[in-house]
């Protein structure tokens, strides 16, 4: 049985090109955005992946990055389940604000433990360590099972809500997945062993 498990961050947004903190906030994809979305469709179906089923967030970044990729699949009619479990970071009230201002106004150091560190929070937001609570359940109890129950599953999403994911898949920890960057519109193809630990990982650049 086949246990495929596809992880995608969601093509640039608008507010990634502004360099703005976006969180839960809900800016489109760019022009840019919308030929990643596209070319991650194109690349798993040179590999010739088909899915049963997808999973997104509640926003229109990861919602119109799922479409694209899934109608380059010839598959845009997809059962698709959304829901903000799988959602950005919250950055709280820093959300809208331009990275280099936010760096002014309270100093490289704070606004570089907001972003980076595990387990402290922006004022108002998530800690990377509140989103891998957040996310971790959600995926134990509605993802996971049916990858393992042979259903080949597509997760779109965001930076912060796939690196919780890739975090248990990879097993990192609190100290290295800080520094994990995904890059956006870039297939992460997981293909997992029957007790839930990866058999394999195939990373679609180019």
């Amino acid at each position: 049985m086949e246990h495929l498990l596809v992880l995608v961050r969601h093509g640039q947004s608008d507010w990634n090109l502004k360099n703005l903190f976006t969180g839960w906030r809900d800016p489109d994809l760019t022009p840019q955005g919308i030929e990643e979305a596209h070319a991650a469709g194109q690349r798993l179906a040179r590999l010739g992946l088909q899915f049963d089923l997808a999973f997104t967030s509640s926003l229109i970044r990861a919602q119109h990055t799922l479409a694209l990729a899934l109608a380059e699949l010839g598959q845009p009619k997809l059962v698709t389940i959304a829901d903000q479990a799988l959602n950005e970071r919250d950055y709280g009230d820093l959300a809208g604000l331009n990275k280099d201002d936010a760096r002014k106004r309270w100093g490289e150091e704070q606004v570089h433990l907001w972003r980076r560190s595990y387990d402290i929070a922006p004022p108002g937001g998530e800690s990377l360590r509140d989103t891998v609570a957040r996310v971790l359940p959600y995926y134990c109890q509605h993802i996971l099972p049916r990858v393992l129950a042979g259903q080949r599953v597509l997760v779109a999403a965001h930076g912060n809500s796939l690196r919780a994911l890739v975090m248990v898949l990879d097993g990192l920890t609190p100290a290295t997945i800080p520094s994990m960057e995904l890059a956006t519109g870039v297939p992460l193809v997981y293909r997992l062993n029957a007790d839930s630990t990866v058999a394999s990982k195939l990373v679609l650049e180019g």
